[in-house]
């Protein structure tokens, strides 16, 4: 069991052997996603009970450390609201304390593997891995704070390189990559013979992120579980530097007036921008193109399974609302 300060939040492992949360709200679509992408990968073979256990327990160990990731976001971030309620550390009680227990999250990942993976071949390869993808996301954070420091807000700096990116390494790599690795990892293959598909998951991260930064601005918060916060927060989103990309002289200089402004008049200016260059249509029109070419790079990997795995990936996010 793991218990977070005075939270409600426990983690227990039941009679069952599977690990359930009391604190929900998560769609858990990265931990489920190790359990989906075993299964295609062993093409709908039946599982063990051991293997089922073991990929379930992959997947906690991700929805751990997503949960970590998450904790101290949205200290970093003066956050509201999560997953559509008060962030972790507005919690009455709990404040900084939050970030101990994100750590605590943290460091229990090593532990679970250990308890049960430590007799595996690619136990060290599993290690290796959490390990990378932590110091992966950590530094797309990074170049996110930097790039938001107050003093130094500059819109000019912002590009569609940078924020590619900051949106590899802060979300694609643990969002998307990890999952199939695991995977991949417990069907006895080496990562180093799946650059490729590595490759195709990092552009669906992306993909997947500017989706989040569109539905930031135009998504309804019952929907999406929180109230979005980009512009106010200086973000270098998708949305902003299209913007820079569309916008006239005059439109630029009212932009920069108002971007990264905490002031609802200031943010429903910008919104109003966005709309008046069609920002939405810009949208549709990239998430079109990049579903098609995301589905032309799936479909010339050779191996039959592993093109599942992708598309089941793929399809949990095309065209998403939440």
């Amino acid at each position: 069991m793991i218990l977070l300060s005075s939270s409600p939040m426990i983690l227990v492992n039941g009679s069952s052997g599977c690990w359930t949360t009391m604190y929900p709200g998560g769609k858990l679509n990265r931990g489920l996603s190790v359990i989906d992408s075993y299964k295609l990968l062993k093409e709908e073979k039946e599982l063990t009970d051991e293997e089922v256990f073991l990929a379930c327990t992959l997947g906690w160990c991700i929805e751990w450390l997503q949960a970590y990731f998450l904790v101290l976001d949205d200290i970093m971030d003066n956050s509201h609201t999560r997953r559509g309620q008060p962030c972790w550390f507005r919690v009455p009680k709990v404040g900084m304390i939050a970030v101990n227990d994100g750590i605590i999250l943290r460091n229990h990942i090593p532990r679970i593997l250990k308890k049960h993976f430590r007799g595996k071949p690619y136990y060290v390869d599993l290690l290796d891995l959490f390990n990378e993808v932590e110091f992966q996301t950590a530094s797309g954070q990074m170049i996110d704070l930097i790039t938001t420091i107050e003093g130094e807000k500059d819109l000019s700096k912002y590009s569609l390189p940078l924020h590619h990116r900051i949106v590899q390494y802060k979300t694609a790599y643990y969002s998307f990559y990890i999952p199939v690795a695991c995977a991949l990892l417990m069907s006895g293959e080496s990562l180093d013979n799946y650059t490729e598909v590595k490759n195709i998951l990092i552009e669906m991260g992306i993909y997947f992120q500017v989706q989040d930064d569109y539905l930031d601005c135009f998504g309804e918060p019952e929907m999406i579980g929180k109230i979005g916060t980009d512009i106010e927060d200086f973000k270098c989103s998708w949305l902003v530097v299209k913007a820079l990309e569309l916008c006239n002289e005059e439109q630029k200089k009212l932009l920069f007036e108002n971007y990264g402004k905490d002031d609802p008049a200031c943010v429903a200016k910008v919104k109003e921008l966005y709309k008046v260059i069609k920002l939405e249509g810009v949208f549709a029109e990239y998430e079109s193109k990049s579903h098609e070419k995301l589905v032309n790079s799936i479909e010339a990997h050779p191996t039959k399974a592993v093109q599942a795995v992708l598309k089941s990936f793929l399809g949990k996010i095309y065209k998403r609302q939440k």
